[in-house]
């Protein structure tokens, strides 16, 4: 079944392991959580607190702040402009955020 996003056939790239949700993924050291997010096929990545309606990655350079996440405990970090690293643990937020 072909996908939105697709990564292009280029040279091997170095990968790291991140864990979404509580799913082991191995990724390219060079995406940003967001690229990770939409291969695993992750549609959204948190709800609004007033409507509880999905938000994804949506202009993927930093604006919209949809892509908003949890990272190691820390929220409302933006998924477009985090590069992945190793052990990064990433959750999606649910309504409201708390402050960090």
């Amino acid at each position: 079944m072909p996908t939105l996003f697709e990564p292009l056939a280029t040279m091997p790239a170095r990968t790291v392991r991140i864990d979404i949700d509580g799913t082991e993924r191995h990724v390219p050291t060079h995406y940003s959580i967001a690229a990770a997010l939409l291969e695993s096929g992750a549609a959204a990545c948190r709800t609004t607190p007033v409507s509880g309606t999905a938000r994804g990655p949506f202009c993927m350079m930093g604006v919209c702040f949809d892509c908003l996440v949890e990272v190691d405990g820390v929220p409302n970090v933006q998924a477009c402009m985090t590069r992945v690293r190793d052990g990064m643990r990433v959750r999606a937020m649910s309504g409201k955020a708390r402050l960090a």
